[in-house]
């Protein structure tokens, strides 16, 4: 009977994964610790929705104002030493955060400015990281890689960290931040640990001409997108599908509370639920990918997507909605990983931080369009009016790709060879 490491993080993804996966589990308690700890530390400064909000926001938009920088030094670097660097940044960052609580000098503008600087470093360390396990596992293990990474993320990012958070928090304003700079201090140590990544072998110059006709590597990675359908087409399902989930997940809270009559302990739990049926989704991952197809996959998950709105539009009865949660949670983090994996199987070791990088521009992109349009929706004709947006925009979307599926998932991989110059 294998062990539970083997269970875990099997033998033949190599040490470095092992490295890779407990650095990822360690920065993901840090994170979920202070995904409740900052909303909670701005609501004690303020009673200003948009100050509050903006919280969030400020950790959004550093991936729309430098995600495709990111994504091109990580193409260009050691990516193992740019997530150090990164990670360093951050816990830097949290330790001024830590110093001005302590001594009574926090302010919300402050605060604010802490989470902007913080996700600028998270874009630099999430996109550098996004391009390693290809570099560690071969590309059938890569949903197995994956998978892992994912359940890291529901357990400590998800169901661990924002209570930890939250209970600290109760104890002392600064204590939950000083355990998240000691999270992601351990993640650079594991780091550390992993081979030296080697800066991928296609951007070495032969001459200083061939420098000098070489595009700019953004325009360079996004050319090859243009030229890629099956990538192209994956990308632009992932910013469609995030605008219309965020919609009505902009007013969740709202739904839950008043429309629902669940109130805040239910919508917390509404949460749980989601990640609960990620953990049962990710688990059964293995099963799923050796005895179904990835395109038979995708489409289902995505039609689930589909009914999950129109579910959600429909039901007054709390516990249907928990049930829809759940639901929920098991096809998005398998969608999550396979959307993943499939784009790291197809695009070339040299490309990997651009490409990642586009896509998750355009996952926040999305996020932030969807957030406006659900609070606009909302406003103008009710809280379950953002669900049928949802349903109809994302129905149409999904009757538009559902061929292009078939070809996504059936592309071959692309060699590691250098992108074609921009015309």
């Amino acid at each position: 009977m294998p062990s539970l490491g083997e269970l875990v993080a099997p033998r033949r993804l190599g040490t470095d994964f092992r490295w890779l996966l407990s650095a990822s589990w360690t920065s993901n308690l840090g994170d979920g610790i202070a995904l409740s700890a900052a909303p909670l530390l701005i609501a004690s400064m303020t009673s200003e929705p948009i100050l509050v909000a903006s919280g969030a926001m400020m950790q959004f938009l550093p991936w729309l104002l430098f995600g495709l920088l990111a994504g091109s030094i990580a193409d260009h670097r050691d990516r193992r030493r740019l997530v150090i660097i990164a990670n360093a940044a951050r816990a830097v960052v949290v330790a001024a955060l830590v110093v001005f609580l302590v001594t009574g000098h926090a302010t919300v503008w402050l605060v604010l400015a802490t989470a902007f600087l913080y996700g600028t470093a998270e874009v630099f360390a999430d996109t550098a990281g996004s391009t390693l396990l290809p570099m560690f596992v071969r590309p059938a293990d890569l949903g197995l890689g994956n998978a892992r990474l994912q359940a890291g993320y529901l357990v400590a990012n998800q169901l661990a960290g924002p209570p930890l958070g939250a209970f600290l928090f109760a104890v002392g304003s600064f204590w939950p931040f000083l355990l998240q700079i000691l999270c992601v201090t351990l993640a650079i140590v594991l780091i550390s640990r992993i081979a030296r990544t080697p800066v991928p072998s296609a951007d070495e110059e032969a001459d200083g001409a061939d420098a000098a006709a070489k595009p700019h590597p953004i325009r360079e990675g996004l050319a090859w997108l243009r030229r890629n359908p099956p990538v192209r087409t994956l990308v632009v399902i992932i910013l469609v599908f995030n605008v219309t989930w965020a919609a009505p997940w902009s007013i969740l809270v709202l739904y839950a509370t008043e429309h629902l009559g669940m109130g805040p302990l239910g919508f917390g739990a509404l949460t749980t639920a989601s990640a609960l049926g990620g953990l049962v989704g990710i688990g059964s991952f293995g099963w799923l990918e050796r005895h179904v197809s990835f395109a038979t996959l995708m489409r289902v998950c995505l039609s689930l997507e589909v009914v999950m709105h129109l579910a959600f539009a429909l039901t007054t009865a709390p516990a249907v909605a928990f049930v829809i949660m759940f639901g929920f949670g098991m096809y998005a983090f398998v969608w999550g990983t396979i959307s993943t994996t499939v784009r790291q199987r197809l695009v070339p070791m040299q490309l990997q931080g651009r490409i990642a990088s586009v896509n998750m521009v355009g996952v926040f992109g999305g996020l932030v369009i969807g957030q406006l349009l659900g609070g606009l929706i909302a406003q103008a004709w009710g809280l379950t009016a953002p669900w049928w947006f949802a349903f109809i925009g994302s129905a149409v979307t999904l009757l538009v790709v559902w061929r292009s599926i078939s070809h996504i998932a059936a592309a071959k991989p692309v060699l590691d060879e250098p992108a074609a110059p921009a015309s």
